[in-house]
């Protein structure tokens, strides 16, 4: 074999600290590293034997370790006021990360602490929270450790603006307002801190504009968001395979109790489960079931009552399509305490819930009323205030309730007008309409609550009301969350969203997303082109 071809560069070009390390090292006694060197592994190294072949790209490899530095300093948060009134946790969502506050962030904390509005409550509690935090600290311009009050996800520390900023923003800006004295802020700690990267975080789109218009990085607030993308939000039901008999049949016990068939199948479509979750199968051998037990790849499945049919009418209203059958099977089911309905307009959520919580509170006498509330968001301008008692203005924000109480008091007409006036007089005796402003500190005990346009609330007010319901109390969300009015509310960050997910997989609770409109063909093709 001739021999290979002297090199043409000089060999001290090599790196003669990686070729160490390459090779095995002797075994030395363990020595504490000193205390600003980076740590590369918990793990002590153990050298490999190299192969022949291999040698060459040994020295490449070790350098890359050689090259490691100083891990990165934290990044500092500068919040805007609408992130605190939005998430009075917001300060604690950071993780090791730096948070920093204007002094302008606290001036307009400040201005909307009063009233009884949520705002207000969420600025009062901010303010409580920087309380505690700077309770006995001497040194603030050090900053103040974010776990000092038990949060101990947040590793970061919380700095406040304690001296004058000398803001060199364009003269198009004007200097007096808020929203620009905290730009100004942002800009100077980015001259200040080149090596740190500073971020504003806020809910506002003009300012996050503004702020990259002036080189200056800005986000939203993320962390109130349950989904990134809500085609991932649980819907209730799951599609079956077309092999799932033959995948899942060996093995499978079935049998009946209570009119209802069940199976016990295992097999590898089990791991895509949540209890309650519905399933369902199109062909030769359609199934549609909902999933009552699971224990580790071992599932138990329970077919469904036929809504859809005549005789298992519910207050005269029958289920139209699969999804309507799902929820009607969710809204009878009395050991399911909580019940959440998506879909758009028109696939029927009020009026299966109406028809369900009148017959289980008329006919089955299981619950004494049916308690209906709402936010009240107005879409356009808002009426002002309203006369007369807590129902009477809520009246104008119950028109869907009116229509839906219209439909199920047809009815047969065998009595007539006078016993559809006696039958409308009976339903209104047992349907009482509540405003959310006094739901704080009650409990409801056997009662139907029906929570209509959810999505429009916050997840705190969603657990305020939740957390009303009492022994015997079913509760039902119904909401569209493509329909959002309330600010700085989105699809992501909407209560309705945050109990969809929450409440996932617990035995008592269970969710159906409604997909086909049934309120008329004009509203149908009105969603879908409009």
């Amino acid at each position: 074999m001739p021999l290979p071809k002297a090199p043409n560069k000089p060999a001290t070009l090599l790196d003669l600290s990686a070729t160490v390390l390459a090779r095995p090292a002797r075994p030395k006694p363990a020595t504490p590293p000193p205390a600003d060197a980076p740590v590369v592994s918990e793990e002590p190294a153990v050298a490999q034997p190299v192969a022949p072949k291999e040698r060459a790209a040994a020295p490449a490899t070790a350098a890359k370790v050689t090259r490691l530095g100083p891990a990165r300093p934290p990044k500092l948060f500068v919040l805007d006021t609408n992130v605190l009134m939005h998430d009075p946790s917001s300060l604690f969502r950071f993780e090791e990360h730096d948070v920093y506050l204007p002094i302008m962030t606290l001036e307009e904390l400040d201005d909307h602490k009063k009233g009884m509005s949520e705002v207000a409550r969420n600025a009062r509690q901010v303010s409580r929270t920087l309380d505690s935090l700077i309770h006995d600290e001497h040194g603030i311009q050090e900053g103040l450790a974010l776990s000092k009050i038990g949060n101990r996800e947040a590793r970061g520390r919380l700095y406040l603006q304690t001296e004058a900023i000398e803001a060199t923003l364009p003269l198009s800006f004007p200097a007096g307002k808020g929203d620009n004295q905290i730009l100004g802020v942002v800009q100077s700690l980015q001259q200040r801190y080149p090596e740190r990267s500073i971020v504003l975080v806020s809910k506002d789109i003009n300012m996050r504009i503004k702020a990259r218009a002036l080189g200056l990085h800005a986000e939203d607030y993320y962390s109130d968001r349950v989904v990134e993308d809500l085609d991932l939000l649980y819907s209730g039901t799951l599609a079956l395979s077309e092999d799932f008999w033959d995948k899942h049949s060996k093995g499978m016990e079935s049998w009946q109790q209570g009119g209802y068939n069940y199976y016990r199948i295992t097999g590898p479509a089990v791991a895509k489960f949540m209890l309650n979750q519905f399933v369902y199968l199109d062909g030769e051998l359609p199934l549609a079931a909902q999933v009552k037990e699971m224990i580790g790849r071992t599932a138990v499945l329970q077919t469904l009552r036929d809504y859809g049919h005549l005789k298992n009418a519910v207050w005269g209203i029958t289920a139209r399509n699969r999804e309507q059958n799902f929820a009607l099977n969710l809204l009878m089911n009395p050991e399911v305490d909580f019940v959440t309905l998506l879909g758009q307009a028109g696939t029927g959520k009020t009026l299966l819930a109406l028809a369900a919580g009148l017959a289980q509170t008329l006919e089955q006498k299981r619950y004494s009323e049916i308690i209906v509330t709402r936010a009240t968001v107005p879409v356009g301008e808002d009426i002002g205030y309203l006369p007369g008692t807590e129902e009477e203005k809520m009246q104008p924000w119950m028109g869907a309730l009116e229509d839906n109480l219209e439909v199920l008091n047809q009815g047969d007409g065998a009595g007539g007008e006078w016993g559809r006036a006696a039958a409308t007089d009976l339903i209104r005796s047992r349907i009482r309409v509540k405003a959310l402003s006094f739901m704080r500190g009650r409990t409801f005990i056997n009662k139907f609550l029906i929570i209509d346009e959810a999505q429009n609330l916050t997840p705190k007010q969603m657990k305020t009301l939740i957390t009303r319901a009492g022994p015997g109390t079913k509760v039902v969300c119904l909401g569209n969350i493509a329909q959002i009015d309330t600010p700085y509310l989105t699809e992501g960050s909407s209560g309705l969203t945050y109990v969809v997910d929450r409440f996932k997989g617990w035995a008592h609770a269970g969710h159906v997303t409604l997909q086909r409109g049934e309120r008329s063909r004009l509203a149908d093709f009105a969603g879908e082109v409009l």
